[in-house]
């Protein structure tokens, strides 16, 4: 497996280019390109790699890991793949978005296949699992890929933090549920990509995260 991660969006989101490199089968996590530059930045990767664009999966529907997913749609035509629980968020966005003065420039594309907890997904030979980890938002999730011992978890978990609760649908109880019950039972050694900041463990996190005891 190949990723790239790069950052984009006014807030910084850390998207994910994921492929497998025998099939040239790829997923995209959280595109909230909004600059052309960005867009086309992730346009270069999959020609160099020659690559074919499978899913758009989310870990949560907040404005700001949702800018890119017109483009992907009218560009690849993928839709993109969130929980159930964030449909609510999905329609709100444009919104959100045009509140902090960040409006979107085109229309939200239609959602595809739902996510739920547990489903597998393949990339290639790539295992995808979704682990269902709401608090940050109510559909927020987790992609947990075992092979390769990483886990993209959005804005659930940060480096030393967790997401905010104080945005709809939040609630911190809850949040500091899924990441206890549902993120640090995974093996210590899990590399943790987080939506915003640096990348850590989920190990370190479980021994030193101030805002979630184990």
């Amino acid at each position: 497996m190949k990723t790239e991660i790069f950052t984009v969006g006014p807030l910084e989101v850390n998207s994910c280019l994921l492929w497998d490199e025998q099939t040239g089968d790829a997923a995209i996590i959280d595109f909230g390109a909004r600059k052309d530059s960005e867009r086309e930045h992730l346009d270069m990767i999959i020609r160099a790699e020659r690559l074919t664009l499978r899913y758009a999966l989310q870990t949560h529907m907040h404005f700001d890991h949702v800018y890119g997913l017109p483009y992907i749609y009218n560009k690849y035509g993928i839709c993109p793949m969130c929980h159930p629980d964030d449909e609510r968020l999905y329609q709100l966005a444009p919104r959100m978005a045009e509140a902090i003065g960040l409006p979107m420039r085109e229309s939200l594309p239609p959602l595809g296949s739902p996510l739920s907890d547990g489903l597998e997904l393949q990339v290639g030979s790539i295992d995808i699992q979704v682990i269902h980890t709401p608090g940050h938002s109510p559909g927020g999730v987790c992609f947990y890929l075992p092979q390769a011992g990483c886990l993209f978890c959005g804005d659930t978990l940060f480096a030393g933090g967790v997401g905010r609760t104080d945005l709809p649908g939040g609630d911190f109880d809850q949040l500091k549920q899924s990441v206890v019950e549902r993120l640090f039972t995974l093996p210590p050694e899990t590399r943790v990509l987080p939506g915003h900041g640096p990348t850590t463990t989920i190990g370190w996190e479980r021994e030193n995260n101030p805002y979630v005891s184990y």
